[in-house]
């Protein structure tokens, strides 16, 4: 027995480090984006909501079936490199083998010079995020098709790495059971005996720890070797990945741009988006890409901005042309000298007084007057005429609608309720309503913007309509001084009974007339009915030209 120890002794040096693989093997991730529970939830919820991505995760599923869990896991690494502020990618050691590709192409994507251009529009938006990998879909399809022969590999490198963890493992088992048998003598055994050379043979224990340190030896080498190879065949499909990975990205971060601008063009803001369920707003926008409002978005953007700043430039209650000086105690209107005694302490007291009596010198001047309180009115023109299109092949319904939404935002941003009525012939006509106390809902807007009458063109019902509205208005709410605003490309006459009756209202109500002639100047010539009906009346030629009606958007 005296070599046994020894041999025994032996071999535990040579099994040291697989007692270490086998008592704390090393943690593996099969997630390449770090996440938290929240963003995990996040992506659940997502999946769970979009049909779109259930169906993408299926088809790679059912194409790639040997590496089901890699392409699902794949899916959320794409999905939450989009939607984190911030995503921060594990070490490539940290990896599990066989999720090395989804590393490599995650890391391509993020890499790329129009990722952080695409988390502009993604980042903290689920659907945004999810819009994107379905954007990318295409792409990855190619992506793992080219590295369908660098996942076999890294796959194998799997299998290889848990045969060698098993082998580890069994290294401690038969040293413990060799420990075991070493400590209990068998006192039925023949003693040793040594061969010709005089070695003691070993126990069997002790052969058959040899033989699975061995057996472990191999299976290390066996994993070096498979990593290798799966490391070699990714290295060869990295450039591969890279370009296909900038191209993905980039087609995801012009999709991601165009939706957006798509939905500021109707009005709609990143806050109603986010509060807006996914399934809603993933109609809303399918709805705005294939219907007909998708051509007039760029012509809503634009007249919208023109809007925006007229706004900006607009003083409520300031006055125009500089005429003068007057006395009065309105500070925004005090001249520099004046200004200047705050400067003096000893002249303060005297500043104070001619204040308190209303004797300070003041700019005096006159202009036109945003006296508007009532509600905001647009009556646009739907008869067949409207289809024609004119420059730039925009359409005289397509600006007559972009300028009415303009309109409908004027009257948001004053707190004023806004009324779309469309009209044709005498007999059609529809109403739609966005009371000032409400948000306006994105649907009904929709739903005014596309609505076509079609027929001939009437002007004494929609106006009546429209007198109709503010005289409600005034009764409900003692509003007066609303604005119409009659959008049309058609002339055609009132009786003289119902004119008299529309003076008397107007004066009663103390409403002002907009109007506008779209594409067709006579309408808009001196003494046309559209003349006589309008206070404030101008012809609309260029329809590319969205500042020919900028100056309703600083008296509105």
């Amino acid at each position: 027995m005296g070599e046994t120890p020894g041999t025994l002794d032996e071999l535990a040096r040579r099994a040291g480090k697989w007692l270490s693989l086998s008592a704390a093997p090393p943690e593996r991730h099969t997630a390449a984006v770090v996440a938290d529970r929240f963003d995990r939830i996040t992506w659940r919820d997502t999946y769970e909501q979009s049909a779109a991505l259930r169906e993408l995760a299926e088809e790679l599923n059912e194409r790639y079936y040997r590496t089901r869990h890699h392409t699902t896991d794949l899916l959320t690494d794409v999905f939450l490199a989009a939607y984190k502020v911030n995503p921060r990618l594990r070490e490539r050691a940290e990896m599990d083998p066989s999720r090395l590709v989804n590393h490599q192409v995650i890391t391509s994507l993020v890499e790329s010079r129009e990722f952080a251009e695409l988390r502009r529009e993604t980042a903290g938006d689920p659907y945004a995020a999810a819009m994107a990998v379905l954007a990318q879909a295409t792409a990855l399809r190619r992506m793992l098709e080219a590295t369908r022969g660098a996942q076999e590999k890294a796959e194998q490198a799997k299998q290889s790495q848990r045969n060698s963890e098993r082998a580890a493992t069994a290294v401690t088992e038969a040293l413990q059971q060799a420990a075991e048998k070493t400590a209990e003598p068998d006192e039925t055994a023949e003693p040793d005996r040594a061969d010709e050379d005089g070695a003691v043979p070993p126990p069997p224990a002790a052969d058959a720890v040899q033989h699975t340190i061995e057996a472990a030896e191999a299976s290390e080498a066996a994993a070096r070797q498979a990593a290798q190879a799966a490391a070699q065949a990714l290295a060869a499909a990295a450039p591969g990945i890279r370009i296909a990975a900038r191209n993905a990205v980039s087609k995801a971060a012009e999709g991601a741009r165009a939706e957006a601008a798509l939905m500021r063009a109707w009005g709609v803001g990143p806050g109603e988006l986010e509060r807006m369920p996914f399934g809603q707003r993933a109609r809303l926008a399918e709805r705005l890409r294939t219907s007909r409002l998708a051509e007039w978005a760029e012509l809503i953007g634009r007249f919208r901005q023109m809007a925006d700043g007229e706004r900006a430039r607009k003083v409520e209650n300031a006055t125009g042309e500089l005429v003068g000086v007057t006395l009065g105690n309105d500070l925004s209107r005090v001249i520099p000298s004046e200004l200047a005694n705050l400067g003096l302490p000893a002249l303060r007291a005297v500043f104070a007084a001619r204040y308190a009596a209303g004797e300070l010198m003041l700019y005096d001047s006159q202009g036109e007057q945003a006296t508007g309180r009532g509600a905001i009115i647009a009556c646009v023109d739907t008869s067949h005429s409207m289809y024609e299109a004119g420059p730039g092949g925009i359409t005289r319904e397509a600006w007559v609608k972009a300028c009415a939404l303009a309109l409908l935002d004027q009257a948001r941003h004053a707190g004023r309720d806004f009324v779309g009525i469309l009209f044709s012939a005498a007999d059609k006509l529809k109403v739609f309503r966005f009371p000032a106390d409400r948000p306006a809902d994105v649907a009904h807007v929709l739903d005014f913007a596309e609505t076509f009458l079609g027929g001939g063109t009437s002007y004494q019902r929609p106006l009546s309509a429209a007198g109709g509205l503010l005289e409600e208005e005034f009764n409900d709410a003692a509003r007066m001084r609303g604005d119409i605003v009659m959008l049309t490309d058609d002339d055609c006459g009132v009786t003289e009974e119902w004119m008299r009756g529309w003076n008397e209202a107007k004066h009663r109500l103390g409403f002002r007339v907009f109007g506008v002639a779209i594409g067709a100047p006579r309408v808009a010539e001196t003494d046309s009915v559209l003349d006589a009906l309008c206070d404030n009346l101008r012809a609309i030629e260029d329809l590319t030209d969205v500042h020919a009606a900028a100056d309703l958007f600083r008296v509105i």
